[in-house]
């Protein structure tokens, strides 16, 4: 946990899960940057009383200074005689929003505070500020702009925040398309504003997600099947290598058994284990809302009167943290090695940990990653076994029995 200065105060905030030998911040340049305009913006401090949202927001750090700047909002407002609303925060990350609820409390305020909305939950009615930190993916800043435009008007404040190396000319010319005319501010400590003035009558055209493409032949039993992917997933476009060097290697099973398809993206694996087994009940598990929102649609775009479809849940969580323990059949997993920017393998080691506590005795975990990730030491350090079920140059299958 890391100490941020605002010029409301001081915020102790930690990212989630919180682990003490995580480097990284709940924060950085960026959401400082952001918060300081706010506050000495020429022409005066940005109104926070009206109908305020937060885009994107990683780890809680901006909806929880708001937060708390809302108190000074609403002596204002009271004085003037106008409501104060509370932010909303709309996230696509599980994650972000425990660390939401986890920042509020330890600095001592109310769990509702801040409202909570995914990216698939409908927006505010109308929308005075819009904060908008700049995501990893292009695609997603595009589906959130067009979602949030119809419910802005010609006076909403939009000011948009990233690093620099976020900050492209396609991200301008994309909120200039959706949204109106924009600029962009001088960098600071490698963060840079981007400021938007919206057009209510710019003819913005339809929002582009979510698309579909068909799989290929040699995607085993899911060959030729269609994706439905949201703006944001993993390999929203095309079949990645990993994934279909792991769909050509799931072997045919039959009987009643619990499949888990974890850090699911866009169901493509637990999609596999349904069709080729009937008997299968199958748990879809992501921190992306969106990806959740990809899987079922891709699931139910591909089940439809087989029914496969009754036995299939759909959970966004924190890995298998909360799933009752010795209760999964099967484990089939392709782990990220980054997390919001952070390249490390502690989301892997997390996932491979819940899979051994959840698995029953004789289960299996299936694994693919890069090869050079070497997964397959811990794995034998955790399950005391570990053999290669299929390779290419690249990528590496891995099986793993809890015993």
């Amino acid at each position: 946990m890391d100490r941020m200065t605002t010029a409301r105060g001081d915020l102790d905030l930690a990212r989630f899960p919180e682990d003490p030998r995580d480097p990284l911040r709940a924060w950085d340049a960026a959401d400082e940057y952001l918060l300081r305009h706010l506050d000495e913006r020429e022409g005066g401090p940005v109104d926070l009383s009206g109908s305020l949202v937060v885009l994107g927001d990683r780890w809680g750090a901006l909806s929880t200074a708001l937060a708390a700047a809302r108190a000074t909002a609403l002596a204002t407002a009271l004085a003037a005689q106008r409501p104060v609303h509370r932010p909303v925060q709309i996230s696509d990350s599980f994650l972000g929003q425990q660390a939401t609820r986890a920042n509020l409390e330890r600095n001592g305020l109310d769990a509702d505070a801040v409202r909570l909305r995914t990216t698939r939950d409908a927006p505010p009615d109308r929308i005075d500020v819009l904060l908008v930190r700049v995501p990893k993916s292009l695609a997603l800043l595009e589906d959130q702009l067009h979602r949030l435009a119809p419910h802005v008007h010609e006076g909403t404040v939009v000011v948009g925040a990233g690093m620099v190396t976020e900050i492209h000319t396609s991200t301008l010319k994309l909120f200039e398309r959706v949204l109106g005319p924009t600029r962009t501010s001088l960098a600071v400590r490698k963060a840079r504003l981007i400021f938007c003035s919206p057009d209510p009558g710019l003819p913005r055209g339809a929002d582009p997600w979510p698309r579909s493409y068909t799989l290929p032949a040699d995607a085993g039993v899911v060959s030729g099947l269609t994706v439905v992917d949201h703006a944001g997933v993993f390999s929203a476009e095309r079949l990645d290598a990993g994934t279909r060097l792991l769909l050509r290697a799931l072997p045919a099973r039959t009987g009643p058994e619990h499949v888990v398809d974890l850090g699911c993206g866009n169901g493509v694996v637990g999609l596999a284990a349904a069709l080729s087994n009937g008997e299968a009940e199958v748990t879809f598990i992501d921190e992306s809302y969106q990806a959740l929102a990809s899987a079922e649609a891709t699931f139910r775009a591909n089940t439809a009167g087989t029914g496969a479809e009754t036995v299939a849940r759909f959970v966004a969580g924190d890995g298998l943290s909360g799933f009752p323990p010795g209760t999964a059949d099967l484990v089939l997993n392709n782990p990220p090695f980054h997390t919001h920017r952070g390249r490390t393998d502690a989301t892997a080691w997390r996932m491979f940990n819940g899979s051994r506590a959840a698995l029953r005795r004789g289960g299996e975990l299936w694994v693919v990653g890069n090869r050079h990730l070497g997964y397959h030491v811990k794995l034998r350090r955790l399950f005391g076994n570990c053999e290669v079920v299929a390779s290419d140059p690249k990528f590496v299958v891995l099986r793993a029995v809890k015993r």
